[in-house]
């Protein structure tokens, strides 16, 4: 199964979908919709108990895209596990994730299309260019922080561990218990797909500052950065006791399947 682009259009045969977890995006969430429908991309919007607009502006495409709501906000790692769950349902093998802000963008499924055709079972991280016009040092230095920590606790050095801009081969995660439900749930879901040995590959994405007054962001630093930094504190104990000897016993399973 290859991922094309062609003709101006993505396609997975059907076995793909884009995953968007929406919270108080307002009219945001409408340009990112109408891009991927665009691009023929089959599409799965979960509506995180936004409180503004948003559901008026995703109110014209409900009859081309998949769509689930619930009234109260629960943050976005519940959102992109209930989308998962949906997906699944669905019959879609492959998602994308992308935030609904606008900041990813549709022209770059094609480096994932590309990428899937020689890992089709891989986690795909869409790496951003962090030299790039209106990023912020804050965001730089985050990512820093949480590729130290993810090196840490699987020995494999990759490039964004922050980005929300990645594809997820289904049958490969949908076992993996989580314990956290908001943002750090990204990196838990990519730390512990490593411990069970699924590949992670990376690929170059384009991504959309807006100028500071414009951003919309509900990440909340002082809350979320100590959920993160618990979480780093768990995953380094759970790291000795389960997460390198899973690593080393598949590797000697492995070793012995090829003898």
């Amino acid at each position: 199964m290859n991922g094309t682009f062609e003709n101006n259009t993505f396609s997975l045969n059907n076995s793909i979908c884009v995953l968007i977890s929406v919270y108080n995006s307002g009219a945001l969430i409408h340009n990112v919709i109408a891009s991927l429908l665009a691009k023929k991309a089959n599409v799965l919007v979960v509506n995180d108990g936004s409180t503004d607009n948003t559901d008026y502006f995703i109110k014209e495409f409900l009859s081309e895209i998949h769509y689930i709501s619930y009234p109260k906000n629960k943050g976005k790692g519940y959102a992109l596990q209930q989308g998962f769950v949906e997906a699944i349902r669905l019959g879609y093998r492959f998602v994308i994730t992308m935030d609904a802000d606008g900041q990813h963008k549709a022209e770059d499924l094609i480096y994932f299309a590309k990428q899937f055709s020689s890992t089709p079972n891989a986690i795909l991280l869409g790496v951003r260019n962090f030299n790039q016009k209106n990023m912020s040092s804050s965001s730089r230095f985050a990512n820093k922080f949480s590729n130290f920590w993810f090196m840490l606790q699987t020995a494999l050095k990759i490039s964004d561990t922050q980005t929300g801009y990645r594809m997820y081969p289904l049958q490969q995660i949908k076992n993996i218990h989580l314990l956290t439900q908001g943002y750090a749930t990204e990196l838990e879901l990519l730390v512990k797909a490593r411990w069970r040995n699924i590949s992670i590959a990376e690929v170059p994405i384009n991504v959309y500052y807006p100028p500071r007054n414009e951003r919309v962001s509900h990440f909340r630093p002082g809350k979320d950065f100590l959920k993160i930094s618990l979480l780093n504190t768990y995953l380094c104990v759970l790291a000795i006791i389960y997460g390198y000897p899973s690593l080393l016993l598949r590797k000697i399973k492995k070793t012995i399947q090829k003898a």
